[in-house]
């Protein structure tokens, strides 16, 4: 990289997605890739310092959808490869860190091409094989998103070290934006390839490095994110791969003294847990951690009178099932008007009645299986509680099969009370309840809305009333941090809208943007003087 240059991060624009319409060349690329990745089990080692690891305990990898099939083997890590991994992020901190930030934004942007073009196909094939998405929710996940944060976090980047304080004559003020001192651990969820690959990747951008644990059920794709960033050219260390329980491999990585911030994303409890077991230690480490996680959801939907009926009814059924409800930002409740929902309730059923659902390498489905049989008992559990639990009715779904694969069919549930157990607690599946409301009651069903549940993640009002709009945006302020007008509450866009919530949802980081990567940094002021005094007297002593 010359030198004596200004270096321009070009002008980042989302990746285009593709449509995988029959006849169509992505189509026919991603089917033959399905099947090559489907001949035989993938062997999957951790990476650290740039060397594959491997353990006696070998973990197998199966199809969500297709629980007979076996995609690959994974290695279960215990203290000491978390340790190794450790060691290997600290010894590759010192040259990382110095490394020119231009050096740093080039190796993602070409990560970012890379995936686009030669590992697109790879990518999403392994994502629609470890966790069973449709090829739709992959390309919108795994290389749209995921090339969109290689691309736009640089050129945020580039505006935070371009953001420097004023000077005035005789002195030079700047602001040196330091990488955090000590290692990065990045706990990573299963249900977004992108999140995935930005959680440790944002902080190595800015000069951090990383022991990156992914979830167990997402190491087919996870792998071939490092196979990506290592032919990207990341040098070895800066981001150490590790698998296994996160019971056995978080602990020992979040107690080291070294330990410099943690980048979460999953449940509530696990990141509540993680911040009792740093904040009850605090002073053994070097510096106070970054604590920086998205966590939990029970995502609204409220309608207003005036709202559109077939648009509201498409965000539920989009909102609620795509990737079969395992998004921390999916539809899980909603608040229809009485007057509304006999006609709502026409449209919502009769598209719920043309979903289909099965294996995902057949494009004609539109759900897939949940991940894992935990996932299953939870979910079958809400459905059986709601089956078993006077106030409840479910009006469509509620069929739960695993003999195959995981499958829960997409399931509207109608309750009586707004508080009830399926309006409160998240749960993480094809479960979409209804609360009808008297029309009149609108504004006090806004404020039913925000106090109900402890989370602050998504959410969306539908309704063509301008005044009904913003007396929601108001009442509604502090109940999402990604709010929808006549959108369903999923869907965000990097660059767009930056992803993010807080009350029990998490830290409000916003992924993608620069207030994410603010937090990876620890600044510096500087300040020159160029007339030094050369007396201590002021004139005021005279």
């Amino acid at each position: 990289m010359p030198q004596n240059t200004r270096f321009q991060v070009p002008l980042p624009v989302n990746e285009p997605v593709y449509s995988y319409a029959p006849g169509s060349p992505e189509r026919a690329e991603l089917t033959a890739t399905l099947a090559a990745l489907s001949g035989a089990p993938i062997d999957m080692p951790m990476i650290i310092g740039g060397r594959e690891v491997r353990t006696s305990r070998v973990l197998e990898i199966r199809c969500p959808h297709r629980l007979s099939q076996i995609v690959g083997y994974s290695y279960a890590a215990d203290e000491a490869v978390a340790q190794a991994a450790v060691e290997a992020a600290l010894t590759a901190r010192a040259e990382w860190a110095a490394a020119a930030w231009e050096e740093r934004a080039a190796l993602f942007l070409r990560a970012a091409d890379l995936l686009a073009t030669k590992y697109r196909a790879t990518l999403n094939a392994a994502t629609m094989l470890g966790t069973s998405k449709t090829c739709h929710q992959a390309e919108i996940d795994a290389a749209c998103e995921l090339a969109d944060f290689w691309r736009f976090n640089p050129y945020y980047m580039a505006e935070i070290y371009a953001d420097q304080p004023y000077s005035p004559r005789g002195t030079l003020n700047w602001m040196d934006y330091r990488p955090l001192e000590g290692f990065v651990v990045a706990v990573t969820p299963f249900n977004f390839v992108s999140i995935a690959g930005n959680l440790p990747t944002a902080p190595a951008l800015m000069g951090n490095t990383v022991v990156w644990k992914p979830a167990r059920q997402a190491v087919l794709s996870a792998h071939f994110i490092m196979r990506i960033l290592m032919e990207a050219g990341l040098p070895p260390g800066v981001i150490n791969l590790v698998t296994g329980a996160g019971a056995a491999v978080v602990p020992p990585l979040v107690q080291h003294p070294e330990l410099a911030g943690v980048h979460f994303t999953g449940s509530t409890a696990v990141f509540a847990d993680m911040w009792n077991r740093i904040g009850g230690a605090l002073l053994q480490y070097r510096t106070f951690p970054r604590l920086v996680g998205e966590t939990g959801g029970k995502d609204f939907v409220v309608a207003h009178v005036s709202a559109d009926l077939d648009a509201l009814a498409t965000a539920l059924v989009r909102g609620a099932f795509e990737y079969s409800g395992q998004k921390c930002s999916a539809a899980s409740r909603a608040y229809i008007p009485d007057t509304l929902w006999p006609d709502l309730a026409d449209r919502l059923l009769s598209m719920c009645a043309r979903i289909k659902m099965g294996d995902v390498a057949d494009f004609s489905n539109f759900m897939g299986a949940v991940i894992d049989a935990e996932a299953f008992d939870k979910i079958k559990g809400y459905i059986d509680y709601a089956r078993a639990t006077a106030g409840f009715s479910i009006l469509f779904g509620g069929g739960c099969d695993k003999r195959e694969g995981f499958f829960i069919e997409p399931t509207v549930v109608l309750s009586e009370d707004p508080r009830s157990k399926l309006m409160v607690e998240e749960i993480f599946g094809p479960v979409l309840t209804i609360f009808v409301y008297p029309e009149r009651e609108y504004e006090a069903t806004l404020r039913l809305c925000d106090e109900t549940s402890p989370y602050g993640l998504t959410g969306a009002v539908f309704a063509r009333d301008r005044a009904a709009i913003a007396r929601a945006s108001e009442l509604l302020r502090q109940a999402a941090g990604n709010f929808y007008i006549n959108d369903k509450p999923t869907g965000a866009v990097v660059g767009q809208q930056p992803f993010g919530g807080s009350r029990a949802s998490g830290t409000n980081d916003k992924a993608g943007s620069r207030i994410n990567l603010l937090r990876w940094t620890s600044p510096r002021a500087i300040k020159e003087n160029f007339l030094p005094p050369a007396d201590f007297v002021y004139p005021y002593m005279g």
